[in-house]
């Protein structure tokens, strides 16, 4: 397999100056974190239809009990099932899952999808790969990331076998291997810009764009800092970059380049920050790598919602809405749509139901009938409150201004 060529430049070397020990605010972005928010129980939900509708020919109706174990159901599974009946029909003695008729239409629509952008999603695959010093990733750890990568549930049959040419599978089947190099992939999403802004050619200078909460200000010495940092040669995170020194600033802004590249091969620009250090430890990233994401706020936000840490990359959003937004990704808004339905619609039943009760007990106490006894009723249906989702119709327009955030975009040519 062809090796990146060294850039033994002596310049390259610079020395850190201070920004690895200085402390660099976390400040709120609402906009970012209701981009995160709003996808609350969507792989289990994906995951429970991929369970449901991947199978040839797919089930009519599923056990309860046959779901995978491997679905990272947020409580009860029956609970679940229950909160979005738009989407899952349930029958009982015994309890089995089928999928609704909205749901069956839905998944058909983003087969369609699959289809229309599976050259697409093979180059992003073969990118990430290219990523790889040893060309080479771990299959479960591509797993883990297929939902951010838009793969389908059933990549390693569906789209690897298509393309030999560019993927290959290790003897013992825990790698997946990278056959061909193509140097015309080799372009960062960074470079790429910089070309359509004008005036970029390879080994120029390119200051990362950032942007930063209302209100939110950096020390003067970190900016100072910042931006001499942003004057440093860009390293392309398709060059191999060991020759660069341990601790150093052109280390650390290459490193921050082959997170950005990460994070913008991803269909929603995202992705839980455990999964992005398991990915940058395959990467081999120098030690403390995970560092860099708080040290830069105007590249990465770190959102704290959902009991996790999500890492977003802020150039690709303006405000909630995704800049350029990837089909799938309109698929995964439907489905979010679909989801709040049927939370709605459990939530209209729950409340009829409670109407009911209270109407039962008042009939009891005017006629004085005697309190019967019976077995306590397990509350199945969700009990967080609804925010509400904002569904994402359509990409954000480059001309649309942010409320929320004050944007500066830097690209020196």
């Amino acid at each position: 397999m062809p090796l990146l060529p060294r850039r033994p430049v002596a310049a390259l070397y610079v020395p850190a100056r201070g920004l690895l020990e200085a402390r660099v605010p976390w400040g709120r972005d609402r906009a970012l974190d209701h981009v995160v928010e709003r996808e609350r129980h969507l792989v289990p939900f994906l995951l429970t239809k991929d369970a449901l509708l991947t199978a040839a020919p797919p089930p009519h109706a599923v056990p309860l009990h046959a779901l995978p174990s491997s679905i990272p159901f947020p409580f009860r599974p029956l609970r679940f099932l229950r909160l979005y009946g738009s989407a899952f029909a349930l029958s009982e003695h015994p309890v089995t899952v089928s999928p609704t008729q909205r749901l069956s239409a839905l998944h058909l629509d983003e087969a369609q999808v699959v289809d229309a952008t599976r050259a697409e999603a093979a180059d992003r695959l073969l990118r990430l790969l290219m990523l790889a010093p040893s060309r080479a990733l771990p299959l479960h750890l591509v797993a883990r990331n297929r939902l951010d990568l838009g793969l389908p549930s059933d990549f390693p049959r569906s789209l690897l076998p298509h393309y030999p040419d560019y993927f290959a599978l290790s003897a013992d089947g825990r790698l997946l291997e990278l056959v061909c190099y193509r140097k015309d992939l080799a372009v960062s999403d960074v470079q790429s810009y910089a070309q359509r802004t004008g005036g970029y050619k390879v080994g120029d200078p390119i200051a990362f764009q950032l942007s930063f909460p209302r209100g939110f200000e950096l020390h003067k010495n970190v900016r100072k800092w910042l931006d001499e940092w942003q004057k440093l040669p860009y390293i392309s995170p398709y060059e191999d970059g060991t020759h660069l020194g341990p601790r150093s600033d052109i280390t650390e802004k290459r490193t921050v380049a082959v997170l950005h590249e990460a994070l913008s091969l991803t269909v929603g620009k995202k992705m839980e920050k455990e999964v992005l250090v398991k990915l940058g430890e395959a990467l081999r990233l120098p030690p403390g790598f995970r560092k860099v994401l708080a040290k830069h706020p105007g590249i990465f936000y770190l959102s704290h919602k959902l009991r996790t840490q999500t890492v977003v990359l802020r150039e690709a959003y303006r405000r909630h809405m995704l800049v350029v937004k990837h089909p799938m990704m309109g698929i995964r808004y439907q489905y979010l749509h679909l989801m709040h339905m049927g939370k709605e619609e459990a939530g209209k039943a729950k409340g009829k139901e409670r109407k009911a009760v209270r109407g039962e007990q008042m009939m009891g106490d005017e006629y004085g009938a005697d309190e019967e006894n019976g077995e306590e009723e397990y509350d199945d249906e969700d009990d967080e409150e609804d925010e509400g989702y904002d569904i994402e119709a359509g990409a954000a327009s480059e001309d649309e201004d942010s409320d929320d955030e004050d944007t500066e975009n830097t690209a020196e040519g």
